[in-house]
């Protein structure tokens, strides 16, 4: 290739790189020197606050994940809680810059809302649970049962799908707010309620005597759950993207936060690039070359959130399955970091 034809190629490719340096809601957030992260109102081991109100779980580490990643300071963040029919307008309005609450991508909210999913952080299903003394064991027994439900979910719209497609009948109790839901269902106003299986055992959990409370094993539908932001700022997609598959990147290279230091000698290119020793991932991001560093020092691996909001080490013990590595039978695969 001639040398005139290389260099002009090299200028095209540094206005391009020049171009994503920075979007506006990433300009926005910067300005404003924190993120504001939309999160659900309390769920154990996605968001919720402890006895001291300080929030935890994975919904809220994928925000801290994104705060180190922008500010190299995992603690720049603040959370907006967010019922399952005020999580959309939020995210529209600017009111937060990220929902990282528990959403399921759909084609709809996709294609309609304005929004974009941004990947899955949390393979799950929509199950239903009930109290052991009914004695049902599958879900056809539930033919003409009240089931509690929140609104404005997609989760209601699968089970009407799944009963009509069966023929089957049954009265909907819809409550938004979760807590006052919860307390309905173990009131008796409802048969079974119904919701993702993770969120199903989170609130078993909160139950007087759970296990008098019984988590059918069928599966209603799939209920892939993620972080969402507003379409059109290709720039903040990529922050918010990365931010998680860093996570993936640097659990399936062995980086964790005890070793990560340790880590920045390592001779592997691939952890080289995640670590930022070698330069130009976070400058194409507009963010700090050591941005995955930041995140992983400060919040860990995806496997360390996952250990100690939802695994065996939390009150919640769920096992991996699913959200498994590839490598180890599961679905999460992080995208190269290359």
């Amino acid at each position: 290739m001639p040398q005139r034809t290389l260099a002009i190629c090299a200028l095209a490719l540094a206005a391009v790189s020049s171009q994503v340096l920075a979007g506006p809601t990433l300009d926005a957030v910067k300005k404003r020197g924190y993120l504001q992260c939309g999160v659900s109102t309390g769920i154990q081991g996605f968001s919720a606050p402890d006895g001291k109100g300080v929030w935890h779980g994975l919904d809220v580490d994928m925000c801290r994940a994104i705060a180190a990643a922008v500010f190299n300071d995992a603690t720049k963040f603040r959370l907006t809680p967010l019922t399952t029919q005020a999580r959309f307008t939020a995210l529209q309005s600017g009111e937060v810059d990220v929902l990282t609450r528990n959403v399921t991508p759909t084609m709809a909210r996709d294609t309609t809302l304005g929004l974009l999913s941004v990947a899955v952080n949390y393979y799950d299903s929509q199950g239903v649970m009930v109290s052991r003394k009914l004695g049902i064991k599958a879900l056809k027994e539930l033919d003409g049962a009240t089931i509690c439900v929140q609104p404005g979910t997609v989760t209601e719209l699968d089970l009407a799908d799944w009963f009509r497609s069966r023929s089957l009948h049954f009265k909907p109790v819809v409550i938004e707010k979760y807590d006052e839901i919860v307390r309905a269902f173990a009131a008796g106003r409802c048969d079974a309620f119904t919701s993702d299986k993770s969120q199903l055992a989170a609130t078993r959990m909160t139950l007087e005597a759970p296990d008098s409370y019984e988590i059918l094993q069928e599966n209603i539908s799939k209920s892939p759950l993620g972080p969402m932001v507003r379409q059109g700022d290709d720039n903040w997609v990529n922050v918010v993207r990365w931010s998680f598959y860093a996570m993936l990147e640097a659990e399936e290279f062995g980086i964790s936060s005890a070793n990560v230091d340790a880590q920045l000698k390592a001779d592997n290119p691939n952890v080289q690039r995640i670590l930022g020793v070698t330069p130009g991932m976070g400058r194409n991001l507009g963010v700090d070359d050591r941005w995955a560093y930041h995140i992983v020092r400060q919040v860990g691996n995806y496997g360390e959130s996952y250990e100690r909001n939802l695994g065996m080490s939390s009150p919640m013990k769920l096992p991996r399955a699913l959200n498994a590595q590839w490598r180890d039978g599961g679905l999460m695969y992080g995208w190269p970091v290359r």
